[in-house]
């Protein structure tokens, strides 16, 4: 049964069952509150999606799971995911082939790329090495107050030249923040290299959708209602789509930003960044090695051979390559396409059977440098907002903003504020 007060009215709705959703029912829920969670669609997760197509798992576009980020540590069981490890580092295809980007102190015996000449100069190394270190070493509140610019800005600060940052930095981060331009804050851009270098990337046994699968097998029974779109926010609760009402105290819209901007009325929203992922099937795996993979001539963000980080992601033997491009290429791009990936991993990709290709749009907010990490989560007297676009887009930044959002409904109720 679902938990309401005496008079049928919740103590709080909460609008969207993605990351953001799910923290904030989750930690009103642990404090006593009679809460309900609103999905629109047919589960959980938002974004964090898994499907299986054509009998291979497939995530609603390219998503590693970083083990580093303070709310994972605090909410997620990790042995439950039967997580499996990406290769550490990232192998860039150059024109002079292959070049191999990883941190020395985890798999030193694989890191001569990193020599002087090879990847990039002795003064690159240097440079590289001291923001490294000061990144790593940094509590993240030093870096969330430092100054702001672009991602290029803090580079050329830290002294990295223009050849390293087109080699490396600009396409791989590309595939990171969703954008080449790097334009990207300045602060984020040192918290996500400060989380890259202190976790593990690595991907789920059931794939990204295990994720927030988990956070709602926490809720309360009752407390999840999924195919239960909200129309919009009334004096009293919330309007759903069929007409009936809800009634509340406090509600808390924790969907993707376009969908806050149409219940929230004036609410200013970040624009989103679009990516497509295209999945293929090859009867050979063009790699062995569970690694990312990115192009210094930028043809694709990222490319990796998901069925050696994940061998459960096929069901026939196959192997399932992912590669993920910027916006959504049209169908004459997919020839192009698989000529570079025959060039990258040095395979025939004449067979390679396309299974599956998903456009996300909004899949991450803008985040032009300078901005800022996080906003206020209440709008107005018992309306609240949480999301990344509410703070920084990541998985980190959705559960903080949750998490920031229950406590501030918290107390809005136990002072009588609402």
């Amino acid at each position: 049964m679902e938990r309401t007060a005496n008079n049928g009215t919740y103590d709080a709705v909460v609008v969207g069952a993605g990351a953001a959703g799910l923290a904030c029912a989750g930690d009103l829920s642990a404090e006593g509150l009679r809460v309900v969670l609103l999905e629109a669609g047919d589960t959980v997760g938002g974004r964090m999606r898994t499907d299986r197509v054509a009998g291979f798992t497939v995530d609603r576009g390219f998503q590693v799971f970083n083990t580093s980020y303070p709310q994972v540590k605090r909410r997620i069981d990790l042995r439950a995911l039967r997580l499996r490890p990406f290769t550490p580092g990232v192998l860039v295809h150059t024109e002079g082939g292959p070049r191999r980007f990883t941190d020395p102190s985890r798999r030193l015996r694989e890191s001569r790329d990193l020599l002087p000449g090879r990847l990039a100069s002795g003064r690159d190394l240097l440079a590289l090495s001291a923001l490294s270190a000061r990144d790593a070493l940094a509590p993240a509140s030093v870096l969330r107050r430092g100054s702001d610019g672009t991602t290029l800005d803090a580079l050329a600060a830290a002294g990295v030249s223009p050849r390293l940052v087109e080699t490396f930095f600009r396409p791989f981060l590309s595939g990171v923040f969703l954008e080449d331009r790097l334009e990207t804050s300045a602060r984020f851009f040192h918290l996500v290299w400060r989380s890259m270098l202190r976790g593990t990337l690595c991907l789920p046994a059931g794939g990204i959708g295990a994720v927030p699968v988990q956070l709602a097998s926490r809720l309360p029974r009752g407390a999840l209602r999924t195919e239960t779109p909200v129309a919009a926010l009334t004096p009293g609760g919330v309007t759903l789509a069929d007409g009936s009402e809800v009634p509340c105290r406090a509600v808390v819209v924790a969907t993707g930003q376009r969908v806050a901007a149409e219940l929230l009325p004036g609410l200013r929203v970040p624009d989103g960044r679009t990516v497509t992922t295209v999945y293929h099937a090859a009867a050979r795996p063009p790699s062995e090695e569970p690694v990312l993979v990115v192009d210094s001539r930028r043809r694709f963000l990222n490319t990796c051979v998901l069925t050696a980080v994940q061998p459960g992601f096929s069901t026939d033997g196959r192997a399932l390559v992912s590669t993920s491009v910027l916006g959504s290429p049209g169908a004459t791009d997919m020839a192009p396409l698989l000529r570079a990936l025959g060039e990258v991993y040095g395979a025939d990709t004449a067979d390679w059977e396309l299974v599956h290709r998903v456009t996300v749009t909004d899949a991450l907010p803008a985040m032009p440098g300078p901005t800022p990490l996080s906003r206020t989560t209440r709008w107005a007297p018992g309306r609240y907002v949480c999301g990344d676009h509410r703070a920084t887009g990541s998985l980190q930044g959705a559960l903080a903003s949750g998490a920031r959002a229950a406590r501030t409904v918290l107390e809005d109720l136990r002072s009588g504020a609402v």
